[in-house]
Protein backbone atom coordinates (compact mmCIF):
# COMPACT_ATOMS: atom_id res chain seq x y z
CA UNK A 1 0.00 0.00 0.00
CA UNK A 2 1.11 3.37 -1.09
CA UNK A 3 1.73 6.47 1.57
CA UNK A 4 -1.01 8.02 -0.34
CA UNK A 5 -3.52 5.32 0.46
CA UNK A 6 -2.33 5.07 3.69
CA UNK A 7 -3.38 8.30 4.65
CA UNK A 8 -6.03 8.33 2.55
CA UNK A 9 -7.24 5.19 4.87
CA UNK A 10 -5.96 7.10 7.90
CA UNK A 11 -8.68 9.85 6.62
CA UNK A 12 -11.60 7.62 6.20
CA UNK A 13 -11.27 5.52 9.70
CA UNK A 14 -12.09 9.35 11.52
CA UNK A 15 -14.32 10.39 9.26
CA UNK A 16 -16.10 7.09 9.94
CA UNK A 17 -16.88 7.22 13.48
CA UNK A 18 -18.66 10.36 13.38
CA UNK A 19 -20.13 9.23 10.28
CA UNK A 20 -21.92 6.56 12.25
CA UNK A 21 -22.78 8.98 14.87
CA UNK A 22 -24.72 11.36 12.18
CA UNK A 23 -26.38 8.63 10.79
CA UNK A 24 -27.50 6.97 13.88
CA UNK A 25 -29.14 9.87 15.18
CA UNK A 26 -30.38 11.59 12.46
CA UNK A 27 -31.68 8.95 10.42
CA UNK A 28 -32.27 6.32 13.17
CA UNK A 29 -35.00 8.23 14.58
CA UNK A 30 -36.32 9.43 11.00
CA UNK A 31 -36.40 5.27 10.02
CA UNK A 32 -38.36 4.60 13.21
CA UNK A 33 -40.80 7.21 12.66
CA UNK A 34 -41.50 6.35 9.28
CA UNK A 35 -42.20 2.73 10.64
CA UNK A 36 -44.58 4.22 13.65
CA UNK A 37 -46.26 6.09 11.17
CA UNK A 38 -47.58 3.02 9.85
CA UNK A 39 -49.05 2.09 13.25
CA UNK A 40 -51.87 3.12 15.91
CA UNK A 41 -49.08 3.91 18.07
CA UNK A 42 -49.92 5.28 21.24
CA UNK A 43 -48.40 6.38 24.70
CA UNK A 44 -51.22 4.27 26.42
CA UNK A 45 -51.47 1.45 25.09
CA UNK A 46 -48.94 -1.16 24.52
CA UNK A 47 -49.90 -2.98 21.83
CA UNK A 48 -49.48 -1.08 18.22
CA UNK A 49 -51.75 -2.29 15.01
CA UNK A 50 -50.29 -1.88 11.87
CA UNK A 51 -52.90 0.29 10.01
CA UNK A 52 -51.05 1.15 6.78
CA UNK A 53 -51.95 5.09 5.61
CA UNK A 54 -55.14 5.35 7.28
CA UNK A 55 -52.76 7.99 10.10
CA UNK A 56 -51.91 9.73 6.63
CA UNK A 57 -55.69 9.83 5.50
CA UNK A 58 -56.48 10.97 9.23
CA UNK A 59 -54.35 13.94 9.09
CA UNK A 60 -55.19 15.19 5.67
CA UNK A 61 -58.89 14.68 6.51
CA UNK A 62 -58.48 17.01 9.64
CA UNK A 63 -59.46 20.39 9.41
CA UNK A 64 -57.05 21.76 12.18
CA UNK A 65 -53.82 20.24 10.27
CA UNK A 66 -55.42 21.61 6.89
CA UNK A 67 -55.50 24.97 8.70
CA UNK A 68 -51.72 24.66 10.47
CA UNK A 69 -50.55 24.04 7.00
CA UNK A 70 -51.78 27.15 5.56
CA UNK A 71 -50.54 28.84 8.28
CA UNK A 72 -47.52 27.66 8.23
CA UNK A 73 -47.41 28.52 4.17
CA UNK A 74 -48.12 31.84 5.27
CA UNK A 75 -45.18 31.89 8.04
CA UNK A 76 -42.54 30.67 5.35
CA UNK A 77 -44.18 32.82 2.12
CA UNK A 78 -44.05 36.06 4.21
CA UNK A 79 -41.42 35.38 6.77
CA UNK A 80 -38.75 34.17 5.12
CA UNK A 81 -38.36 36.93 1.85
CA UNK A 82 -38.58 39.61 4.46
CA UNK A 83 -36.11 38.49 6.67
CA UNK A 84 -33.76 38.07 3.67
CA UNK A 85 -34.99 41.84 2.09
CA UNK A 86 -34.98 43.59 5.37
CA UNK A 87 -31.57 41.79 6.65
CA UNK A 88 -29.85 42.82 3.33
CA UNK A 89 -30.55 46.69 3.31
CA UNK A 90 -29.46 47.30 6.71
CA UNK A 91 -26.34 44.86 6.40
CA UNK A 92 -25.61 47.54 3.06
CA UNK A 93 -26.72 50.91 6.17
CA UNK A 94 -24.53 49.46 8.43
CA UNK A 95 -21.25 48.61 6.23
CA UNK A 96 -21.47 52.12 5.28
CA UNK A 97 -21.26 53.21 9.05
CA UNK A 98 -17.69 54.42 10.34
CA UNK A 99 -18.34 55.28 14.10
CA UNK A 100 -20.97 53.03 16.28
CA UNK A 101 -20.70 50.20 14.07
CA UNK A 102 -20.49 47.48 16.95
CA UNK A 103 -23.13 49.21 18.89
CA UNK A 104 -25.29 48.58 15.99
CA UNK A 105 -24.38 45.06 15.17
CA UNK A 106 -25.15 44.48 19.08
CA UNK A 107 -28.66 45.92 18.71
CA UNK A 108 -29.40 43.94 16.03
CA UNK A 109 -28.23 40.34 17.03
CA UNK A 110 -29.48 41.00 20.48
CA UNK A 111 -33.29 39.41 19.92
CA UNK A 112 -31.10 36.50 18.00
CA UNK A 113 -29.34 35.68 21.10
CA UNK A 114 -31.98 36.12 23.68
CA UNK A 115 -33.90 33.26 24.18
CA UNK A 116 -36.62 32.54 22.22
CA UNK A 117 -39.36 31.58 25.08
CA UNK A 118 -38.16 35.25 27.01
CA UNK A 119 -38.64 37.03 23.56
CA UNK A 120 -42.31 35.66 23.30
CA UNK A 121 -43.13 36.18 26.21
CA UNK A 122 -42.12 39.48 26.26
CA UNK A 123 -43.83 40.54 23.07
CA UNK A 124 -47.33 38.86 24.73
CA UNK A 125 -46.95 41.78 27.53
CA UNK A 126 -46.69 44.16 24.52
CA UNK A 127 -49.38 43.02 22.21
CA UNK A 128 -52.20 42.62 25.46
CA UNK A 129 -55.24 45.08 25.25
CA UNK A 130 -55.47 47.80 27.00
CA UNK A 131 -54.55 49.15 29.65
CA UNK A 132 -51.73 46.50 29.84
CA UNK A 133 -50.19 46.25 26.69
CA UNK A 134 -47.62 48.57 25.60
CA UNK A 135 -48.35 48.85 22.14
CA UNK A 136 -51.87 49.20 22.28
CA UNK A 137 -50.67 51.99 25.16
CA UNK A 138 -48.28 54.01 23.03
CA UNK A 139 -51.63 53.79 19.99
CA UNK A 140 -53.68 55.32 22.68
CA UNK A 141 -50.93 58.43 23.39
CA UNK A 142 -51.18 59.03 19.79
CA UNK A 143 -54.91 58.80 19.58
CA UNK A 144 -55.23 56.09 17.59
CA UNK A 145 -57.50 53.02 18.17
CA UNK A 146 -56.53 50.02 20.13
CA UNK A 147 -55.82 46.79 17.81
CA UNK A 148 -56.74 43.04 18.76
CA UNK A 149 -53.37 42.04 18.19
CA UNK A 150 -53.25 38.20 19.20
CA UNK A 151 -56.65 38.67 20.17
CA UNK A 152 -57.63 38.64 16.73
CA UNK A 153 -57.94 35.85 13.50
CA UNK A 154 -56.95 38.64 11.00
CA UNK A 155 -53.94 39.75 13.15
CA UNK A 156 -52.59 37.36 15.16
CA UNK A 157 -50.59 35.09 13.04
CA UNK A 158 -48.58 38.42 11.48
CA UNK A 159 -48.40 39.76 15.06
CA UNK A 160 -46.43 36.68 16.27
CA UNK A 161 -43.95 36.62 11.89
CA UNK A 162 -43.32 40.19 12.80
CA UNK A 163 -41.89 39.23 16.17
CA UNK A 164 -40.16 35.95 14.44
CA UNK A 165 -38.91 38.61 11.91
CA UNK A 166 -37.33 41.05 14.06
CA UNK A 167 -35.50 37.81 15.64
CA UNK A 168 -34.07 36.04 12.86
CA UNK A 169 -33.16 39.95 11.32
CA UNK A 170 -29.60 39.48 14.04
CA UNK A 171 -28.43 36.48 12.04
CA UNK A 172 -29.21 37.29 8.77
CA UNK A 173 -27.36 40.67 9.17
CA UNK A 174 -24.64 39.37 10.14
CA UNK A 175 -24.28 37.02 7.45
CA UNK A 176 -24.68 39.49 4.77
CA UNK A 177 -22.51 42.05 6.53
CA UNK A 178 -19.64 39.58 6.73
CA UNK A 179 -20.47 38.63 2.84
CA UNK A 180 -20.59 42.44 1.90
CA UNK A 181 -16.93 43.06 4.12
CA UNK A 182 -15.80 39.61 1.67
CA UNK A 183 -16.04 41.97 -1.57
CA UNK A 184 -12.63 43.04 -3.81
CA UNK A 185 -12.72 46.68 -2.69
CA UNK A 186 -10.65 46.78 -5.91
CA UNK A 187 -13.45 46.11 -7.71
CA UNK A 188 -15.70 48.41 -6.39
CA UNK A 189 -13.06 50.84 -6.45
CA UNK A 190 -12.72 50.62 -10.38
CA UNK A 191 -16.21 50.63 -11.23
CA UNK A 192 -16.69 53.82 -9.69
CA UNK A 193 -13.79 55.28 -11.35
CA UNK A 194 -15.22 54.23 -14.62
CA UNK A 195 -18.27 56.09 -13.56
CA UNK A 196 -20.72 53.70 -11.86
CA UNK A 197 -23.02 54.95 -10.22
CA UNK A 198 -23.43 53.47 -6.67
CA UNK A 199 -27.05 51.59 -7.80
CA UNK A 200 -24.97 50.24 -11.01
CA UNK A 201 -22.71 48.74 -8.10
CA UNK A 202 -25.14 47.49 -6.03
CA UNK A 203 -27.09 45.52 -8.72
CA UNK A 204 -23.84 44.45 -10.67
CA UNK A 205 -20.81 44.14 -8.28
CA UNK A 206 -21.95 43.45 -5.04
CA UNK A 207 -25.44 41.71 -5.37
CA UNK A 208 -24.49 39.10 -7.88
CA UNK A 209 -21.67 38.20 -4.96
CA UNK A 210 -23.97 37.76 -2.53
CA UNK A 211 -26.22 34.69 -4.55
CA UNK A 212 -24.07 32.52 -2.61
CA UNK A 213 -25.11 34.00 0.84
CA UNK A 214 -28.80 34.54 0.21
CA UNK A 215 -28.85 31.29 -1.48
CA UNK A 216 -28.17 30.13 1.69
CA UNK A 217 -29.72 32.30 4.11
CA UNK A 218 -32.73 31.75 1.62
CA UNK A 219 -32.82 27.74 3.00
CA UNK A 220 -32.09 28.62 6.07
CA UNK A 221 -35.52 30.96 6.87
CA UNK A 222 -37.17 28.64 4.74
CA UNK A 223 -36.78 25.70 6.68
CA UNK A 224 -37.17 27.97 10.23
CA UNK A 225 -40.02 29.33 9.41
CA UNK A 226 -41.94 26.30 8.06
CA UNK A 227 -41.14 24.80 11.57
CA UNK A 228 -41.85 27.56 13.44
CA UNK A 229 -43.22 26.74 16.89
CA UNK A 230 -41.71 28.32 19.89
CA UNK A 231 -43.12 31.69 19.35
CA UNK A 232 -46.77 30.34 18.44
CA UNK A 233 -46.73 28.10 21.61
CA UNK A 234 -45.88 31.27 23.81
CA UNK A 235 -47.66 33.85 22.51
CA UNK A 236 -50.67 32.11 21.32
CA UNK A 237 -53.78 31.91 23.97
CA UNK A 238 -53.50 28.68 26.26
CA UNK A 239 -50.68 27.86 23.62
CA UNK A 240 -53.20 26.14 21.55
CA UNK A 241 -52.66 28.19 18.20
CA UNK A 242 -55.62 30.35 18.20
CA UNK A 243 -58.08 32.16 18.20
CA UNK A 244 -59.67 29.25 15.86
CA UNK A 245 -56.35 28.02 15.09
CA UNK A 246 -55.31 31.14 13.06
CA UNK A 247 -51.91 31.07 14.17
CA UNK A 248 -51.67 27.33 14.59
CA UNK A 249 -48.37 25.57 12.80
CA UNK A 250 -47.61 22.32 11.82
CA UNK A 251 -45.32 21.62 14.28
CA UNK A 252 -47.54 23.03 16.65
CA UNK A 253 -50.13 20.75 15.62
CA UNK A 254 -47.51 17.88 15.78
CA UNK A 255 -46.69 18.57 19.75
CA UNK A 256 -50.21 18.40 20.57
CA UNK A 257 -51.20 15.45 18.64
CA UNK A 258 -48.11 13.69 20.29
CA UNK A 259 -48.49 14.79 23.64
CA UNK A 260 -52.20 16.15 24.16
CA UNK A 261 -53.89 13.63 22.36
CA UNK A 262 -51.36 11.01 22.96
CA UNK A 263 -51.95 9.92 18.92
CA UNK A 264 -48.04 9.41 18.26
CA UNK A 265 -48.33 7.08 15.18
CA UNK A 266 -50.64 10.21 13.74
CA UNK A 267 -48.12 12.90 14.73
CA UNK A 268 -45.54 10.79 13.31
CA UNK A 269 -47.65 10.69 10.18
CA UNK A 270 -48.17 14.45 10.49
CA UNK A 271 -43.99 14.95 10.61
CA UNK A 272 -43.38 13.00 7.77
CA UNK A 273 -45.75 15.24 5.83
CA UNK A 274 -44.10 18.38 7.05
CA UNK A 275 -40.77 17.00 6.69
CA UNK A 276 -42.02 16.48 2.82
CA UNK A 277 -42.86 19.79 2.71
CA UNK A 278 -39.95 21.35 4.17
CA UNK A 279 -37.93 19.17 1.47
CA UNK A 280 -39.98 20.10 -1.35
CA UNK A 281 -39.28 23.77 -0.74
CA UNK A 282 -35.55 23.39 -0.24
CA UNK A 283 -35.50 21.70 -3.91
CA UNK A 284 -37.57 24.29 -5.63
CA UNK A 285 -35.31 26.86 -3.66
CA UNK A 286 -32.06 25.04 -4.89
CA UNK A 287 -33.26 24.76 -8.06
CA UNK A 288 -34.01 28.89 -8.33
CA UNK A 289 -30.58 30.03 -7.40
CA UNK A 290 -28.80 27.13 -9.32
CA UNK A 291 -30.27 29.10 -12.29
CA UNK A 292 -29.78 32.84 -11.04
CA UNK A 293 -26.09 31.25 -10.57
CA UNK A 294 -25.74 29.61 -14.35
CA UNK A 295 -27.01 32.96 -15.94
Amino acid sequence: MTLAKKRAMTAYAFLLIPLVFFIAVRFGPMLYMMGRSLTDWSLLRKTNLFLGIANFAAVFSDPAFTAAMVNTLRYALVGAPVVIALSLAIALLLNGITRGKGLYRLIYVLPYITPIVAVSWVWRWIFQTPPLGLANGILGALGLPAQEFLNSPNSALYSILGVNIWVELGYCVTIFLAGIQTVPTDCLEAARIDGASERKVLSRIILPLLVPITFFLAIMQGIQFLRIFTPVYNMSSQAMGGPLNSTKSAALYIYQTAFTKFEMGKAAAASIILFALIMAVTLIQVRFFDKKTNY
